[in-house]
């Protein structure tokens, strides 16, 4: 609702050649929307009418994940790493990009490898809130993730789901 270019075109051309975090700020309130900003790879989406601290709350918790690189040793499984103190991924020897909430998501799944995430774990591990709707949001980022690590995302090797419960990095 832009005058010249819509936002989810923005925030296409941002992902073009940036990692810089993005919180879209929006009237468009249907899951539609909501689904496809996630997947273009907005890192949160807030919808009109909101309060003013929760945005800032949102805002605030969007920077702290982006600039936290912890300094741990990268993990290594088969041909994926994952290397915490650079903040990239790299398969067959190429780096992934990756945005920062899927970096953090995978992160957090390979700390703990075969242990399962409730969806509910995962918003308040990943995202930093408790989520108070529907918890696609973390399905969507899931889905992002294994199209971009999975050799075939409809088969993953890596992030596996528990039906009924979360997911689990289970790479054997």
């Amino acid at each position: 609702m832009l005058p010249s270019l819509d936002g989810f075109d923005v925030l296409k051309e941002i992902r073009r050649d940036s990692q810089t975090p993005v919180v879209m700020l929006t009237a468009r309130s249907d899951l539609h929307d909501v689904v496809v900003g996630l997947e273009l790879g907005a890192d949160d989406y807030v919808t009109k009418p909101f309060e003013l601290p929760e945005l800032v709350a949102r805002i605030k918790a969007v920077l702290r994940r982006s600039t936290a690189a912890p300094a741990d040793r990268p993990i290594v499984v088969d041909d994926l790493v994952i290397d915490p103190g650079a903040f990239t991924v790299k398969r067959h020897g190429a780096e992934i990009a990756l945005t920062a909430t899927e970096f953090r998501l995978l992160l957090e799944l390979a700390r703990r490898p075969k242990q399962v995430f409730t969806r509910d774990l995962l918003l308040e591990l990943v995202w930093n809130y408790e989520y108070l709707g529907d918890s696609r949001l973390v399905d969507v980022a899931v889905q992002r993730l294994r199209a971009k690590i999975e050799d075939d995302p409809k088969e993953p090797k890596f992030v596996r789901t528990v039906r009924g419960v979360g997911y689990r990095f289970d790479p054997s």
